[in-house]
């Protein structure tokens, strides 16, 4: 069939093209509509063109393989078999649809890119693993992925040496660490005032960044316990581990360690190398340790663990408050592209540097003090996927996402297990499985999900391993 060697084609081309979309999209903005303008959205949005043809595509066959089925009698159509990890997307879906209705001040505009945020990835994930996908496709995306991260990691590491006068020159933002919705993205972050960098390649901020290069630093870090080609893979492992460490992203870190020790407890690889690599991560808690203790603005970040603290709390309240929820595109990333851009600084910060741009909204410790003659409308951040989701779709929704991602990650554990006869297969099933748990861990600290590159690369992912299985066990 002529449509599976489309699909994958068109598949891969969008897996090794999402991790460049900020840069493209911040380059090509400037050429077209020249310097300082925002992101164009009609060229933003070629991702989801492109990934709108594979679903249809994917339906295309779905619809004429069960045809064939008909034909000889088999009930079994693709179509029509459903699960309980369907159900709970299917679910989701509606809610959001019904709850978004009820809510008659939401804009279209909260909705659609709620929407976007929350659901795209799920039903691409529905829709995907209900066709086949070839060992060719799953080992070229391997070979995809380390390409790919090779490339970002090592662009990342030098941009940390670029000035900022290069970046404004491709059509960056002249500030830094600020998102402006209606101005070009910043090129970089600043941890406080200390001047350090926190690295985001060709991503549109340091953590999307470090959640992405999770995959390649996962897959390398397989093939070191595995023992391949220690000559190639340990200076591939290290070059990816910079540059996550350089973006400074605590929740990809606490997510890469969560990835180390669940795959150092494998029984597979080299015990002589699983020493060496319990050693490093014991290396890199003390080196975190002597962080905290002489260097603690690089990792507590006051403001930002305090962010961590409070804002989750915020987002159980507002759940409390409406437990049928907000609606879409109330809360996290969607709320961000349709709120006003808020800056909160401590008691006593100097806020001149900010009354040059009268469109952010700057707050010193609760007093509003830039505007003066409007009251500003912040997002909601609740720097927690999980509670995002729960302000959106209130606790039900809260409750069925959480269930949808335990039950995943269920399946995807034992997935290798029933592909064992497919050491390929079984290799990318655990690829899957250890980065999706990565992520999930990352979602309960950031909006982890909210990254294109990210979400769709990993919910595609496991829709050619799970698909794979579905139709192994006939469910």
């Amino acid at each position: 069939m002529i449509l599976r060697p489309l699909r994958e084609r068109l598949t891969l081309m969008l897996l090794a093209l999402l991790p460049f979309h900020a840069l493209l999209l911040t380059v090509l903005t400037k050429m077209i509509a020249g310097q300082g303008h925002a992101p164009l959205p009609w060229l933003a949005a070629w991702k989801e063109g492109v990934l709108g043809i594979i679903l249809v595509v994917a339906v295309i066959e779905i619809l004429l393989i069960s045809r064939k089925r008909l034909a000889v009698g088999d009930k079994r159509l693709a179509i029509f078999s459903w699960d309980f990890i369907d159900l709970c997307i299917i679910s989701l879906c509606i809610l959001g649809v019904v709850i978004s209705a009820l809510h008659s001040s939401l804009s279209a505009l909260h909705s659609l890119l709620g929407f976007k945020y929350d659901f795209v990835p799920l039903v691409a994930f529905l829709i995907l693993r209900r066709v086949e996908w070839s060992d060719r496709f799953r080992d070229r995306v391997l070979k995809v992925i380390v390409a790919v991260g090779g490339i970002i990691a090592g662009y990342g590491i030098l941009s940390y040496f670029l000035s900022q006068d290069f970046f404004v020159s491709m059509g960056y933002s002249d500030l830094h660490s600020l998102y402006l919705p209606d101005s070009p993205i910043a090129a970089f972050q600043q941890i406080g005032a200390s001047g350090m960098r926190r690295i985001q390649a060709t991503m549109s901020g340091p953590n999307q960044l470090g959640f992405f290069l999770l995959l390649p630093w996962t897959l390398g870090l397989l093939n070191i316990i595995r023992g391949e080609r220690w000559n190639v893979w340990i200076p591939y492992f290290a070059l990816v581990d910079i540059a996550l460490f350089l973006t400074f992203s605590r929740s990809a870190w606490v997510a890469a360690c969560a990835i180390m020790i669940v795959a150092l407890f494998l029984e597979v690889g080299a015990p002589f190398m699983k020493k060496i690599l319990w050693g490093c991560l014991a290396l890199f808690l003390v080196a975190t340790t002597i962080l905290i203790l002489f260097a603690p603005k690089i990792i507590i970040r006051s403001a930002s663990t305090s962010d961590h603290l409070v804002r989750p709390l915020r987002a159980v309240s507002m759940m409390l408050a409406k437990p049928l929820g907000h609606g879409l595109g109330t809360a996290g990333p969607a709320s961000n592209r349709v709120s006003d851009p808020c800056v909160f600084l401590p008691f006593g910060a100097d806020i001149g540097w900010a009354q040059n741009r009268p469109e952010l909204c700057v707050f010193v410790g609760e007093f509003q003090a830039q505007p003066r003659d409007r009251a500003c409308n912040c997002p909601v951040l609740p720097e927690n996927w999980y509670l995002q989701i729960g302000v959106e779709l209130g606790i039900l929704g809260f409750i069925l996402y959480v269930l949808l991602i335990v039950l995943l990650l269920k399946r995807l554990a034992v997935s290798g297990e029933r592909l064992a006869g497919s050491p390929a297969a079984s290799h990318y099933a655990l690829i899957a499985f250890l980065v999706f748990l990565g992520v999930s861990i990352g979602a309960l600290f950031l909006h982890a999900w909210e990254d294109t590159a990210v979400a769709y690369t990993l919910w595609i992912l496991i829709a050619g391993i799970l698909g794979n299985v579905r139709q192994a066990s006939k469910l």
